[in-house]
């Protein structure tokens, strides 16, 4: 079973002990935007799970890191993951001193950052059978690029 489908956030889905938040966090981040970033590392179970950190020196109003923390597990729950432990974490102030905590905004910036860290882990189509694949040197396979044709014998 994948999360695919999955529009839950059970336990099990979720990364609540200490040691398995500092087995992600000791990886280098996968992705970063412009204020969170993502750690993943591969797990053995058949789903992906979740952990979301949002400081309160980033975020200082209560209502903002709930926010945060809201709009992050939904778009978690619909984001075709592979089996991976996944940690967002929000690492630059998102609030202003001349706005509100929390405004529409606010919510689909953060939004679409948060949808751009999933999409980038989003398990990846096998090209079409018969569609020629790159070689190393980034030449399709199954043509003749860089070498010489075969010559007729007189």
């Amino acid at each position: 079973m994948t999360s695919e489908g999955s529009h839950d956030f059970a336990r099990v889905r979720r990364i609540v002990k200490t040691d398995e938040f500092s087995s992600v966090f000791r990886l280098r981040p996968a992705q970063k935007t412009a204020h969170f970033v993502l750690y993943t590392r591969s797990n053995d179970l058949p789903h992906a799970r979740l952990g979301v950190v949002v400081a309160k020196r980033f975020a200082p109003r209560a209502v903002t890191r709930n926010t945060i923390k809201r709009v992050t597990r939904e778009l978690f729950r619909m984001a075709p993951l592979p089996a991976v432990d996944c940690i967002v974490r929000l690492a630059r102030p998102v609030n202003t001193k001349q706005g509100p905590a929390t405004t529409a905004a606010l919510k689909a910036i953060l939004r679409a950052e948060i949808a751009r860290l999933f999409s980038s882990q989003a398990p990846r189509a096998a090209p079409p059978s018969g569609t020629p694949q790159p070689t190393p040197d980034g030449t399709p396979s199954g043509t003749p690029y860089g070498t010489p044709e075969p010559k007729a014998s007189p």
